[in-house]
């Protein structure tokens, strides 16, 4: 995993190198993920900005939580635009681990998969937010640099939105489920920054950590998912409006020529 190291995020990393199914590749630059970015510091931004090319910040964090941090250093940087696209509904709380949300996602695990959390959660996102994920997308498309895709963990939310781009792009099925485990590595660090935030503090233990580790085989139930109930990640954009143009555009984005 081409890891890209800041002092002040844990879980930050560029998806480019990666094969494609075709025999293409991702180009470096272009897509970027990372856990929250709302303590970088002067040497992060211009790490991401100056030497990466960020343009564009895809912030999938819900509006409680926008409001509850406050202003990211990245904000002030005129240069790069901030879309806010929440993927869970906004009346379940602050986190994906608060109380009330936590509770609505197990009652839906008992319908869909009681033996996998984390998937249930993916599956809302998809039924809760789609407009989101598809304009996700279509930012991630159309960022004139490189864009980023972030939530608090940079793990769930973020692994989601990642996995769709990367399928559309044609990247191995094997990579995709890869990248989205890659972020176990530092599940610890993640972990500790978000109990220091008053934001997340309260709520991030009302899970045992190792329920907050991705599992490479959540990610392949949610893809397997997607190939049982709309043909795939493109059938499921395309019954929510992400067209062949969409998904043409997005491709012309992270591929190498």
């Amino acid at each position: 995993m081409a890891w890209i190291e800041l002092e002040n995020a844990v879980n930050a990393r560029d998806l480019g190198a990666l094969p494609t199914e075709d025999g293409g590749r991702t180009r470096p630059g272009r897509l970027l993920r990372a856990d929250n970015l709302q303590d970088l510091s002067p040497a992060d931004v211009a790490r991401l900005v100056d030497e990466l090319g960020l343009t564009t910040v895809v912030d999938l964090r819900s509006t409680h939580e926008l409001k509850s941090e406050g202003p990211a250093p990245l904000t002030a940087v005129a240069a790069v635009e901030h879309v806010h696209l929440s993927v869970q509904p906004e009346s379940l709380g602050m986190t994906d681990a608060a109380g009330e949300a936590l509770a609505t996602n197990r009652r839906r695990a008992v319908e869909r998969d009681p033996t996998d959390l984390l998937l249930s959660f993916y599956l809302g996102y998809l039924e809760d937010r789609p407009e989101n994920i598809v304009e996700a997308l279509r930012t991630i498309a159309g960022a004139p640099g490189a864009a980023l895709v972030h939530c608090a963990a940079g793990k769930d939310r973020t692994g989601v939105v990642v996995a769709m781009a990367l399928t559309v792009a044609g990247v191995r099925r094997d990579l995709v489920v890869a990248d989205y485990a890659a972020t176990g590595e530092r599940i610890g660090l993640i972990l500790d920054r978000l109990r220091s935030s008053p934001t997340y503090a309260d709520d991030i233990d009302r899970l045992p950590p190792e329920e907050h580790r991705p599992r490479a085989v959540t990610m392949e139930r949610f893809l397997a998912r997607l190939d049982a109930d709309h043909g795939g990640a493109l059938g499921w954009l395309a019954e929510h409006g992400f067209g062949a143009e969409d998904v043409a555009r997005l491709r012309a984005k992270l591929l190498e020529d």
